[in-house]
């Protein structure tokens, strides 16, 4: 069957490998679609430490069960379509007995520390399958960026009476958005790409700031009479965007981070206790999560069009990449399609 691998820096190949047979407690997924995310781009970029290449990348799936192993229960059945969970988990470490095994300490994420789905077939575990009901193969596939979103505003325990700041309009910082919006808070969404902007305020944001044109600081000042967000969620990974959270938190707010900052920042630490900040990482998602995004995606407000720029065939996963490399600014989400 065919796979997608990302062999080095700035190289896809298309790889002829065998197809997984069923195991016990498994089902056999026919791969529709999946999307690249911003790990899968970093690793294309060779700026993914998590990574050992080559690798098959790809964990925000859309897939029909096509077969059945045993001992899979009465649940399922062949023609349903699911996503999966992609975290591991060892059920051992603290996090897993704190019953957050979304942040198990050895977790492996497909298509991360793990091959991924970028094949036409996968064989995957029954309790990492989750039922799709009535929704698309191609809604599916945006179930898991959206859910880390979402997975950050539980993590901020987001209410109406909120200011959220979300720093980054990616399909995680969209996540993040409209959760907070379904909340009730008032919601800031902050990017340099107007097009992503534009994207948030119809999801949910009631002001948007383009801080590639617009003072940052001043505006918020502006728009909060100089108290700060309540809330602040980073979901970029840049020096720029983690320092901009802790000064836009205002006094006893919490700071959210969910993207990876790809080099050591020196904070000043003195606002963490002037302000009695709440500091907290978010990572990845748990099955709450994943429930809440399907939900949302059911009521079909979605502007599904806007969110997947582009779908691909197999063959052109080099040209998706590069696509995305060359204007980083316009993708929200692009797909393959098997």
């Amino acid at each position: 069957m065919k796979a997608i691998k990302i062999v080095k820096e700035g190289r896809v190949e298309i790889a002829d490998i065998p197809q997984p047979t069923i195991k016990d407690g498994h089902v056999l997924l026919k791969i529709d679609y999946v999307g690249f995310c911003g790990s899968d781009l970093n690793t294309f970029r060779g700026l993914n430490p998590l990574v050992q290449l080559p690798v098959i990348p790809g964990h925000e799936i859309g897939a029909t069960v096509v077969e059945l192993g045993t001992n899979v229960g009465p649940d399922i059945k062949i023609g349903n379509r699911v996503t999966v969970n992609p975290y591991s988990n060892c059920g051992i470490c603290t996090a897993c007995k704190n019953n957050r095994p979304n942040a198990c300490r050895y977790n492996e994420t497909m298509g991360v520390q793990r091959d991924g789905a970028m094949t036409e077939y996968l064989v995957v575990p029954i309790q990492r399958v989750i039922m799709g009901g009535q929704l698309s193969s191609k809604e599916l596939a945006l179930v898991e960026p959206m859910s880390v979103g979402f997975h950050a505003v539980d993590r901020a325990n987001v209410t109406d009476s909120d200011i959220v700041l979300v720093l980054g309009c990616g399909m995680i910082g969209v996540g993040a958005i409209v959760r907070s919006a379904l909340r009730g808070a008032i919601v800031i969404a902050v990017d340099v790409s107007k097009e992503k902007l534009e994207l948030a305020k119809s999801l949910g944001a009631t002001f948007t700031i383009n801080s590639a044109e617009e003072d940052l600081a001043a505006s918020l000042d502006i728009l909060t009479h100089a108290m700060g967000a309540d809330v602040v969620i980073e979901a970029v990974g840049r020096k720029e965007t983690y320092l901009a959270a802790v000064d836009a938190a205002a006094y006893t707010g919490r700071v959210i981070y969910i993207g990876y900052a790809k080099e050591a920042i020196p904070f000043d630490t003195q606002f963490f206790v002037k302000k009695e900040l709440d500091i907290r990482g978010s990572r990845n998602a748990t099955a709450k999560d994943f429930a809440a995004v399907m939900h949302y995606l059911k009521m079909k407000k979605c502007p599904m069009e806007q969110l997947i720029t582009g779908v691909y065939r197999v063959e052109d996963a080099q040209l998706a990449l590069e696509s995305w490399l060359s204007d980083p600014g316009r993708v929200f989400r692009l797909l393959i399609e098997f």
